[in-house]
């Protein structure tokens, strides 16, 4: 492998692939270098860094925004997938996009499998579905689907995510409202990276993978496992989704089932152990009683 080529490389998962490619010859755009809804501006960056490689990890992200405005989220998630791929397969580099758990309608009580048809009801997870079609469209396109990502270092000033919530909560002795009927497959950004980074060095076959934690959870239970985790008593305020007013429906049920991204080489480690690694690596938090 020789170089690498980052879109969204800015973000959470975008400078976690970053890392993981550190010891390789890198070009990471972020928003402010490259527009990855202008084709040609994609073309030009392509064919200026040449790649063998191509991560996409931009992605327009505002679930509830995107039903108002979807135009924008296919500008991002959809068209802008395309003209990578398409400068992908024109110069001959692997390419790989990432996916989301809301292409599913969360109507099931088991971890759904890449074979499971989409069902998408919002703007957004359309958006995604299609940028799915655009990259594994490419011969040599990897789509890995992620979900309820985590993993971001103490000083992080990006946009954060759900578990970041979370412990910023539990450290502050704030009650923290957590989903008890939303089951999820939290996905730890170093071992998504981990897990990219192999694909596209392994020879495993291109195609659509589920690249999240083992095991899945409840917010709840998620929360609950952080708290013992940082050795506090949380203040837990247990809601339903139905208790929640969102204008983009999401999954209720959406884990990911990981087996085919095992079966090619990378078994992705449970996620108590992701979760427990990520507060490690966070630094030492003095235990205390947050049960005010």
């Amino acid at each position: 492998m020789s170089r690498v080529l980052i879109t969204g490389a800015a973000g959470q998962l975008g400078s976690a692939i970053v890392r993981a490619f550190a010891d390789r010859e890198v070009v990471a755009h972020t928003r402010a270098t490259l527009d990855v809804a202008d084709p040609a501006a994609v073309r030009r960056a392509v064919a200026d860094a040449a790649p063998s490689v191509i991560v996409n990890c931009a992605a327009y992200n505002a679930v509830d925004t995107a039903e108002d405005a979807p135009g924008d989220a296919f500008a991002v998630n959809a068209m802008a997938v395309r003209s990578l791929a398409r400068a992908a397969e024109d110069s001959g580099a692997a390419f790989v996009h990432f996916g989301t758990d809301f292409v599913f309608d969360g109507e099931t009580d088991a971890p759904y499998g890449e074979e499971t048809p989409p069902s998408p009801r919002s703007a957004y997870a359309m958006s995604k579905l299609v940028g799915e079609w655009f990259a594994l469209d490419t011969p040599r396109g990897f789509v890995l689907r992620v979900e309820s990502l985590f993993g971001t270092p103490p000083d992080w000033r990006g946009r954060r995510g759900t578990l970041d919530g979370l412990v910023e909560g539990m450290e502050q002795a704030r009650p923290v409202r957590v989903f008890t009927d939303r089951v999820v497959s939290p996905s730890y950004v170093v071992d998504v990276a981990a897990a990219t980074r192999f694909m596209v060095e392994s020879g495993a076959p291109p195609g659509l993978y589920h690249c999240v934690n083992s095991g899945h959870a409840t917010w709840h239970d998620v929360a609950a496992e952080t708290a013992r985790l940082l050795g506090v008593t949380p203040r837990l305020e247990r809601i339903t989704m139905d208790q929640v007013r969102m204008k983009a429906p999401r999954p209720r049920f959406c884990a990911l089932a990981n087996r085919k991204l095992a079966n090619a080489g990378f078994p992705m480690p449970h996620w108590r152990d992701a979760l427990a690694r990520w507060i490690a690596s966070r630094g030492a938090f003095a235990s205390r009683d947050c049960d005010l």
